[in-house]
């Protein structure tokens, strides 16, 4: 488990893809401390397992279909990467609960400076926005982050400088593609909450079709809702 609590920018050295097998090399420093083979890295918000360690980075597998459904597939050698290492059971929980696994991908529409902080503007499919809601918690590239808007179309987040900084999100650019991970909580709830009917987390559905499937405000109650 992570928490979107970025520790370093690392540096992709290579992406090795094959048909059934792939490998990523990544340059890092500060999640080398500690860490093991066989350990988890976040690496852009995507859980991958070390498999071997230097002084100066280090290697994990990576299957095609990660290459496929998420950027690390897209990206360039030399790019920066949002690092973090898995949450240890005794440390602070600074974020939000981050699994690692990637729901889908998202466009970069624009960004746009406002005082101290900077808006991101995001396109993502409407599967992903149904379990977005303001002012919740949504990650990208492994950034626990407050969504700010939400529409039928995209979301918005607005990045402080330390975020900025300190993450790869500011260095992105309009049509470039992100890794989004919906809040887990989200994700339980609609799955609880399926034998009900087609219940959208952007907003309530409609009367008729609540009735029809048997959802009524007793049952949300009964289900601590």
């Amino acid at each position: 488990m992570f928490t979107g609590i970025i520790e370093e920018k690392g540096q992709l050295v290579r992406v090795l893809s094959g048909h059934e097998s792939g490998s990523i090399e990544i340059k890092a420093k500060k999640v080398l401390e500690g860490s093991n083979i066989g350990d988890s890295i976040a690496v852009n918000g995507v859980c991958l397992t070390v498999t071997t360690l230097k002084s100066d980075g280090f290697t994990a597998d990576v299957m095609p279909e990660t290459l496929r459904r998420t950027n690390l597939g897209s990206l360039s050698k030399g790019a920066n990467v949002n690092l973090e290492r898995a949450m240890a059971a005794g440390g602070r929980f600074g974020g939000h609960i981050v699994s690692g696994h990637v729901d889908g991908v998202g466009r970069i529409i624009s960004t746009k400076a406002e005082g101290n902080a900077v808006w991101v503007s995001i396109a993502a499919p409407g599967e992903i926005l149904a379990l977005i809601v303001e002012k919740g918690s949504i990650c990208i590239d492994g950034i626990s982050l407050t969504v700010a808007y939400i529409d039928d179309k995209m979301f918005k987040v607005s990045i402080i400088p330390h975020t900025g900084a300190e993450t790869t999100l500011l260095e992105k650019k309009a049509g470039d593609i992100v890794n989004l991970e919906n809040d887990i909580v989200g994700k339980y709830v609609q799955r609880l909450l399926s034998p009900y009917g087609n219940i959208s987390a952007a907003g309530a559905a409609a009367e008729n079709e609540t009735a029809s499937s048997g959802l009524t405000m007793d049952k949300l109650i009964e289900f601590g809702l």
